[in-house]
């Protein structure tokens, strides 16, 4: 595929879509709707068997939705995956860590949508206080044991597609199955 053409056709400071004119091989034309966001950062907080998620309301979906911790940049601000994820951590829960491993970088919704996510490995944690935006006003945060995590994925308690790819990345990572 080649692009011929592209306008965008809506933007706000946290995304933007946009038309893309595209020509095949053979000279076929044809469309292509395209959702610009910028990457984000998905952190497993991991302490003693246990992980960190945060439960929030998803006005997309109109539900309340648990999640391991993860976000993008505020407009204007920038830096690092690595710096982003800290970032994210300390924000939603107040949580720091002294250990960080990058497990691997993901496409988000790579059909229509150009985000990518990276996903990281958190050990070696201090709690301390969150620095939610006012946006995460609602947000509950707890450590859930692994078996627990696993069992919520499988009643549907956690549906958040990153959440369950992340944690099968870590398990991956992991070498070994985990019980």
């Amino acid at each position: 595929m080649r692009q011929v053409a592209s306008t965008v056709v809506y933007a706000n400071p946290w995304m933007s879509v946009r038309e893309d004119t595209f020509e095949l091989p053979d000279g076929t034309r044809g469309t292509y709707g395209v959702v610009d966001k910028p990457d984000f950062a998905v952190v497993i907080a991991e302490q003693d068997g246990c992980f960190h998620l945060v439960e929030q309301f998803r006005y997309p979906t109109q539900q309340r939705s648990w999640e391991f911790p993860m976000g993008g940049w505020p407009a204007g601000k920038g830096g690092t995956a690595a710096e982003l994820a800290a970032a994210e951590l300390v924000e939603e829960t107040g949580v720091t860590a002294g250990t960080w491993r990058h497990l691997g970088r993901l496409t988000n919704s790579n059909g229509f949508c150009s985000q990518q996510m990276d996903v990281f490995h958190a050990t070696d944690l201090t709690a301390g206080a969150h620095r939610r935006e006012d946006t995460e006003a609602d947000m509950v945060h707890r450590l859930v044991p692994e078996e627990e995590f696993r069992q919520m994925i499988l009643d549907g308690r956690i549906n958040d597609s990153e959440t369950i790819c992340a944690y099968g990345l870590f398990l991956l990572h992991s070498g070994a199955r985990r019980t």
